[in-house]
């Protein structure tokens, strides 16, 4: 009998088991050459059958070799739970069961003796989102009329850059009553409530950038809807610098610093200005860690866009060397303003923590008028790598903190100044315009949102812990991988149309929900138009409660 090594990996370990019908299955290997993390293979299983031959029973045995398809045990090769072995199967043969027994958090520390890591989303569930219990509730009606949704016209455009308020604009009346400028205003442009959110070419795969380039581009050229996307962390093609669609670009700038030398010699070459500049101080998803892009997705152009030989790229939880918010303020708003010649927009991009309204009035009171937006990240934010516990442990939600900034800024009497922009599991179900809505009317100036674009490209992870391995560059459909077979899976073209279709679609329904309060622009800070379902919620929101 062979000896029973408890300790050995097995698939009642592991987070997904493979329910495999072998009656079913025609040996295609159609599973198998699809499944990018090498979780199953082609195997033979020694096969008993017992027979009778003749008139009396006289029991024989017949042993055969079966060609069957099994799930890899192991703690490197695991199944994901992706599901593409399912959806190629031609015959339904086989598909991921999850497995409630998994001791997969365990057995992954003991044996790797490190920090689990994962791409993705976070895990832990808590109960019903924020903005579910959230309902519009104020609707015009006899006394103050609603607008035609299909007939009026309505102004869907969100400041990106400083708002000077009236006493501080530079313009006076000459002899004939005209306003004349006496000094430069600082640079403002005007855009679509609904950024895509920043994502890094190195956490992203070629292909995926370029169908984000083209959906942008088609839906400012072609929808006139002036949407614009965010670079991540680490520089971006040089084509793309020198090209007339950098000015659809907000590029950012993060603590890694990767990538910038190449943006910096290409600015002679610039034809365009781009559309801002962020400089990320943290995110949502791992508030107060560093980023995290692992070697395999370290590509040669990753290498030569950031200079990089291929191995673990780690950005620094800081801007090394920026010890205070003044200090920040002056050293890279000004520098990074400068760069450009005050053409350009430079906001600033932070964690949603119990620090950011003292962050947020530190630049409220910025005596430069140069901060140009802040962008707020909370805690259901995706990310393309980042360690498990920080994933799941630490950050702050959105709603909340949003409003607490934007009520900071009332009480000073300085809303809208500088531009809020929030983020962090908007668009979680797919409803990204009512989410967005919600949170104009509780203080935002517009949202951005990465991971809602990856599921429009066909990602098949989500918040219940199915596929999530953004990190290994193993993706299975082609998004966040740099491997050529896996990108080649992803058709650009079919990606930007969903993109663009999305938006138009989201086009009206901003109009839907703007027209029963009526507004013919973005309702921010109108949180009269809300109503919560949520005791608690609608007290700490300051909104009414309805039951």
């Amino acid at each position: 009998m062979e000896t029973i090594t408890v300790n050995n990996v097995t698939a009642n370990d592991l987070p997904w088991k493979i329910i495999y019908d072998a009656s079913r299955c025609t040996m295609c290997g159609s599973c198998v050459a699809t499944c990018s993390f090498r979780a199953i293979k082609m195997t033979v299983e020694r096969r008993r059958m017992v027979f009778s031959e003749g008139d009396f029973p006289d029991p024989k045995s017949r042993f055969s070799a079966v060609p069957v398809i099994s799930q890899v045990d192991s703690i490197r090769d695991y199944c994901r739970g992706c599901g593409m072995c399912e959806k190629v199967c031609p015959n339904d043969a086989i598909r991921p069961e999850r497995n409630p027994d998994t001791r997969h958090p365990i057995i992954t520390r003991c044996l790797g003796g490190d920090s689990i890591k994962r791409g993705g989303r976070k895990n832990l569930e808590g109960s019903i989102r924020t903005l579910d219990s959230i309902r519009v509730g104020r609707i015009s009606q006899m006394t103050d009329p609603s607008l035609d949704a299909q007939r009026h016209t309505f102004d869907l455009l969100a400041p990106f850059g400083r708002i000077l308020p009236p006493g501080e604009l530079p313009f006076t009346p000459n002899q004939d009553k005209e306003l004349v400028s006496n000094d430069t205003t600082p640079p403002v442009n005007w855009i679509y409530p609904v950024i895509i959110g920043d994502m890094s070419i190195g956490a992203l795969s070629w292909r995926m950038w370029e169908a984000m380039a083209m959906a942008t581009a088609y839906l400012n050229e072609e929808c006139g809807l002036p949407v614009r996307m965010s670079s991540g962390e680490g520089g971006v093609p040089r084509r793309l610098l020198r090209s007339k669609y950098l000015k659809y670009t907000i590029l950012q700038i993060a603590s890694g610093h990767f990538g910038w030398n190449r943006i910096a010699t290409s600015m002679p070459d610039m034809i365009e200005d781009p559309a801002g500049i962020m400089i990320k101080i943290g995110q949502g998803a791992k508030p107060g860690d560093g980023g995290l892009l692992q070697a395999g997705k370290v590509a040669a152009h990753i290498q030569a866009i950031r200079g990089v030989p291929k191995t673990d790229l780690l950005s620094p939880p800081n801007h090394q060397g920026l010890y205070s918010i003044e200090e920040s303020v002056q050293k890279m708003f000004l520098s990074m303003n400068a760069a450009f010649k005050f053409r350009v927009p430079v906001a600033i991009k932070v964690a949603a923590s119990a620090t950011s309204v003292s962050v947020f009035n530190n630049l409220v009171r910025d005596p430069y008028n140069i901060v140009g937006g802040f962008f707020l990240d909370g805690i259901d934010g995706g990310t393309g790598a980042a360690h498990e516990v920080s994933l799941d442990h630490t950050g702050h939600p959105i709603a909340s903190k949003l409003r607490d900034c934007y009520l900071a800024a009332v009480s000073q009497g300085r809303q809208g100044q500088i531009p809020l922009w929030a983020a962090g599991g908007l668009g979680k179900t797919g409803d990204l315009a009512a989410d967005a809505f919600k949170m104009i009317c509780l203080g935002a100036n517009g949202v951005f949102s990465g991971k809602l674009i990856l599921q429009m490209a066909g990602c098949v992870g989500n918040d219940m812990g199915r596929c999530n391995a953004c990190n290994t560059g193993l993706c299975p459909v082609g998004i966040t991988t740099q491997e050529s077979p896996l990108v080649h899976r992803l058709d650009p073209e079919k990606v930007a149309q969903n993109i663009v279709n999305y938006f138009l679609a989201m086009d009206q329904e901003f109009k839907k929900l703007m027209a029963p309060i009526g507004n013919s622009s973005l309702p921010v800070g109108r949180s009269d138009a809300l109503i919560s379902t949520d005791q608690a919620i609608a007290e700490r929101l300051q909104i009414q409660h309805v039951c």
